[in-house]
């Protein structure tokens, strides 16, 4: 039987960063909060927690956390009067977005499901198609991904595209691309990512000239910091429609090649816990997405 409370104690470590602010949460000395930690540790003959500055959990710590969230949340479905007289309080549904998902479409959605149920959500960003691996590790109950598979003991809903293009403002066409985009020109421009798995360049470069991206790489992990670098001259980069369109009305950014978008199927994701919430966070992503990707 796992001692609860005592995971409630790194919960808190976890959400507040310190046991001294663990400590003040639970409302207990930071000495007790240690002790019920060190406690389960060495029940368990593992450490859950490597200390610092913030504290962070080790892999066997967020299995844990992944089990305690979901208790919790199974929990707060009976009500404050069933669960051990204890105050209810409002639980975060822990869920993994994609950055360009956040920008557009995303916020609607989560305005919708916090207006109808007031139940908060702790959302991760990662790359749309990486999401779904902090799905099946535990660490949410719910992903925006690209990914096409199954996960187990998750149900999944097509979303629709989110539609990208090749963007870079006017000088730097001008600069690299004066007599148009040909293979030559792109091993020579820089471009941007989010990260060093993004190969959303290289997917489109591919699917327009049908050649192998080679060229100087700007990492930015930002979907707006995407948008002013690539208008500040620096380098191309695939962006969302939705964001590019009014730069380029406004003439900030131009479209590389004409009729050339890169379209990314998007999937919601969803563990099977029977709670209701994650039912109505389910019913706000679906409706939302159904009119912006369509």
């Amino acid at each position: 039987m796992l001692d609860y409370p005592a995971l409630a104690a790194v919960s808190a470590i976890i959400s507040e960063g310190s046991f001294e602010r663990a400590a003040g949460v639970l409302g207990i000395s930071p000495s007790a909060v240690s002790q019920r930690v060190r406690t389960l540790e060495e029940r368990l003959g593992a450490i859950l927690i490597v200390r610092g500055q913030p504290c962070i959990l080790t892999n066997l710590g967020q299995t844990l956390m992944a089990h305690f969230d979901r208790v919790r949340l199974l929990e707060d479905e009976l009500g404050p009067e069933l669960v051990h007289g204890q105050t209810h309080s409002r639980l975060p549904l822990k869920v993994a977005v994609n950055s360009d998902s956040l920008a557009t479409w995303f916020p609607e959605a989560a305005k919708t499901f916090g207006e109808a149920t007031g139940t908060p959500l702790d959302i991760l960003l990662d790359d749309e198609g990486h999401t779904v691996e902090r799905l099946r590790s535990g660490e949410v109950l719910a992903a925006v991904t690209a990914e096409t598979g199954e996960v187990p003991g998750c149900r999944k809903f097509p979303l629709g595209s989110l539609k990208y293009m090749a963007c870079a403002s006017p000088e730097f066409v001008q600069r690299y691309f004066a007599d148009g985009v040909d293979a030559d020109g792109l091993a020579k421009a820089p471009c941007l990512r989010f990260d060093r798995r993004d190969d959303l360049q290289a997917q489109w470069v591919k699917q327009t000239l049908n050649v192998a991206l080679d060229a100087p790489i700007y990492s930015v992990a930002s979907t707006h910091g995407f948008l002013d670098l690539a208008a500040a001259g620096l380098a191309w980069g695939m962006q969302p429609v939705g964001l590019a369109e009014p730069r380029i009305a406004e003439g900030t950014l131009v479209e590389l090649v004409p009729d050339t978008r890169l379209a990314v199927p998007l999937n919601w994701i969803v563990s099977r816990l029977p709670v209701a919430s994650l039912g109505r966070l389910t019913d706000a992503i679906r409706s939302t997405a159904k009119v912006a990707l369509r």
